[in-house]
């Protein structure tokens, strides 16, 4: 039976920075605290401990008077790096590049809609940690959006920004932005003059929609890697569901069920951009053991 790795899985080049910058500095000999899991993968964070890093809260912060603390790719509010500042703890920033300028347009929106009485839009998933620093740019002034109902309130005879957390879908992100298009319309408001829409989905994220359709077709069985708390990790599992009902969801190598294989020929093995590689080839390893034995 032949098991191919997808070419494309794995974590996002934001994902390898903030994982490449905390190894540097623990392999320098320094424990460094991470404000949050560093990713959403169980495997890969217990690994990160072994090696001596630390996973705190945002209640914890405050606390640690002069350690050195991590930010991760998601991105911090401001209030975070005033905390850092009052309690002379030694940043080490791993921001994503691409949040941190969606952090500025942001910011920069939110100054000019004030004169206005205008309001900047985030579409999101509420607490996500990068939700939580864009809105944090607006002092927590935005409205992070969902879905239809939360655009409930919002006075769309004034002028509209909206934004998109990097790692969600362009096809909903499109709906609510033409739901708010037909709210305008019924205000009297001509939304190409009032709406401004930003484009600020990651490119790389938004690939793996297509990609991952493709890569599941191909095999028989696809077995899905990924955290339980991964946001990407689900919706890029409902879509290799789509196209291809033997999709399974793991973990780890000990979550596969050797009867998923019994008259497979090919098995794809796929995960999350918060799927470390060496997971995914662990499973496998795992699939073709047990394909071995049979």
């Amino acid at each position: 039976m032949f098991v191919e790795i997808d070419p494309n899985a794995g974590f996002c080049f934001g994902v390898v920075n903030a994982i490449k910058t905390a190894e540097e500095n623990l392999n320098s000999g320094e424990k460094i605290n991470c404000l949050g899991q560093i990713v959403h993968n169980e495997m890969e964070n217990n690994r990160l401990h072994q090696l001596g890093m630390k996973t705190i809260s945002h209640d914890d912060l405050a606390r640690l008077n002069g350690q050195p603390v991590l930010i991760r790719a998601h991105g911090e509010p401001p209030s975070t790096y005033k905390i850092a500042k009052e309690n002379n703890i030694k940043l080490i920033d791993a921001t994503c590049p691409v949040v941190l300028k969606l952090q500025e347009k942001v910011r920069k929106a939110w100054e000019r809609l004030q004169v206005s009485g205008g309001t900047v839009i985030i579409y999101g998933k509420k607490g996500h940690a990068e939700v939580v620093g864009l809105s944090g740019q607006t002092d927590n002034k935005a409205i992070v959006v969902e879905g239809f109902k939360d655009l409930d309130g919002i006075d769309f005879s004034k002028p509209v920004e909206i934004f998109s957390q990097t790692t969600k879908e362009s096809e909903n992100y499109q709906k609510i932005i033409n739901e708010i298009r037909a709210r305008m319309a019924k205000c009297h408001t001509n939304p190409d003059n009032f709406l401004k829409v930003n484009n600020t989905i990651c490119g790389q994220v938004a690939n793996r929609k297509p990609k991952i359709k493709e890569f599941a077709k191909k095999h028989d069985v696809i077995v899905f890697v990924s955290g339980k708390n991964s946001s990407n990790g689900k919706m890029l599992f409902e879509v290799c569901r789509e196209v291809n009902p033997q999709s399974h969801m793991v973990s780890n190598a000990k979550e596969i069920n050797p009867t998923w294989f019994a008259n497979a020929a090919s098995v794809g093995v796929s995960g999350a951009t918060s799927t470390p590689t060496w997971l995914m080839a662990e499973v496998a390893d795992a699939i073709k053991d047990i394909t071995y034995k049979k």
